[in-house]
């Protein structure tokens, strides 16, 4: 019977902790949807609100954190509750660093802006690499919550569309800047822009495979997709 009342209180303490990282996960997507909206209508506004979210963000990470350590040190668990408990320590990471990235849109948004850059910038293939990236975190974040190991797998091979776009638009800036010079600085702060994009899908195929890390006990971090799918198997 004890075992069971601790068990029971070690669910409840890991189903609360999952909890604040969707709640980190959902205010980390608002960030990134209002960097997109930002760059769609150069507005200050939106990049303002975007940078303001960064301190929340920052602060949940540390909160949770904290509650972990808390849990290893009182639960010492084992196996498959550890790896899960380690998994939740690097997704918060990396949302964290998803905020970063989000904030750093907003600032190259209002950098743009306040240079009084021309608003024909070829933006629109870059906010449809927002929009992948965005959505590819919003099931990275579904998958953890689940563990589903399949839905990972998808994340993995969806990414490589956000690093061919990002290849795509490279190639346009530069057509750009050899067509009118004048636009050289802003191009450059949009293609810091892309970049920050790039690491937003990377962050999401980081969380999947996590997911992968805590279901089979295999690490496939710089593993090849035929390799992460023999594992999931």
């Amino acid at each position: 019977m004890p075992d069971k009342h601790l068990s029971t209180q070690f669910d409840s303490e890991l189903t609360s902790v999952s909890s604040q990282v969707m709640e980190m996960g959902g205010l980390v997507e608002s960030q990134i949807l209002g960097a997109m909206k930002a760059l769609a209508h150069f507005s200050l506004e939106s990049a303002d609100e975007v940078a303001a979210a960064e301190a929340r963000v920052n602060a949940m990470e540390i909160e949770i954190d904290r509650d972990l350590s808390s849990i290893i040190a009182r639960r010492q668990p084992t196996a498959r509750d550890l790896r899960l408990l380690i998994a939740i320590s690097k997704t918060t990471a990396n949302l964290e660093r998803v905020g970063d990235e989000a904030a750093k849109i907003a600032r190259m948004v209002r950098s743009i802006i306040e240079a009084g850059a021309p608003r024909a910038l070829p933006t629109l293939e870059l906010r449809y690499a927002g929009e992948l990236a965005s959505g590819l975190l919003n099931k990275a974040l579904d998958a953890f919550a689940r563990l589903d190991v399949n839905a990972a797998l998808s994340i993995l091979k969806e990414d490589d569309e956000i690093d061919r776009e990002f290849d795509g638009f490279v190639r346009i800036l530069i057509t750009y800047m050899m067509e009118d010079p004048r636009t050289i600085s802003a191009s450059l702060d949009l293609l810091f822009l892309a970049k920050a994009i790039e690491r937003i899908g990377d962050h999401a195929k980081n969380i999947a495979e996590f997911i992968i890390y805590v279901v089979k006990g295999e690490d496939v971090r710089h593993s090849s997709i035929d390799q992460v799918e023999q594992a999931i198997q």
